[in-house]
């Protein structure tokens, strides 16, 4: 999957003024790397992450997912889009608390409309991969902030995307945790071969990537 966007700004009206979160932004994604996007809170990260993984639409400038202008798409294109091809991490998880585990990883399947057998033994075995086999029937409020993100990830990979985009995933966990989900995210990226975005603070994912960017004021730029 390639991920290429031209000029890309996005603004907001705040009283009377406009602030521009994202300014002409141009940047091209097309393999499977770990990507780390970081900057002070305000510089725009999490609006930059919404606008590539079309989850809003710029002010001006284009996405292009391969090679197509996302802004021609119909929301049900992109919908699709979103649900076959993306996994998206949260730092506040977006589970549903009253679903298990299970039925959270399920979830993105079930939209796929794929048979429940499927859904049940690929969302057993994600659970699995990121070291849940015994949390299968808990539901949020009876896992740790830890275990909640690694459902988290394991449901953004139950449609096995193409790239896996991740809003500050660390955020509210401690250290060794947080290791963890890194170690996580890298074997996404190397054993998937999809691609990994995340917008961070934490200097651990940004010694892992690949690639890092700097986003100061909106203005991308590459540090590595």
């Amino acid at each position: 999957m390639k991920i290429r966007t031209v000029d890309l700004t996005r603004t907001f009206r705040l009283g009377s003024s406009e602030i521009a979160a994202v300014k002409a932004v141009s940047l091209e994604l097309n393999e499977p790397r770990f990507v780390a996007i970081i900057g002070p809170s305000g510089s725009g990260k999490s609006t930059l992450l919404n606008l590539i993984g079309l989850n809003d639409y710029p002010t001006s400038g284009k996405v292009f997912v391969d090679d197509a202008d996302a802004s021609q798409l119909s929301n049900r294109e992109r919908r699709k889009i979103r649900n076959m091809r993306m996994g998206f991490v949260f730092q506040s998880f977006n589970l549903f608390p009253t679903l298990s585990a299970l039925e959270n990883v399920e979830l993105p399947m079930s939209l796929a409309h794929k048979p429940q057998k499927e859904q049940r033994e690929k969302a057993s075995r994600l659970l699995e991969t990121v070291g849940l086999t015994r949390r299968h029937g808990h539901r949020p409020k009876q896992l740790s902030i830890g275990e909640m993100q690694r459902v988290a990830i394991a449901r953004a990979l139950a449609n096995e995307p193409e790239i896996v985009i991740a809003d500050e995933p660390t955020g509210e966990l401690d250290s060794k945790t947080a290791g963890d989900i890194i170690n996580l995210l890298q074997d996404v990226c190397e054993r998937a071969k999809s691609m990994v975005i995340v917008a961070t603070h934490d200097e651990k994912i940004v010694d892992a990537a690949d690639t890092v960017y700097a986003l100061q004021d909106g203005v991308l730029r590459q540090n590595s």
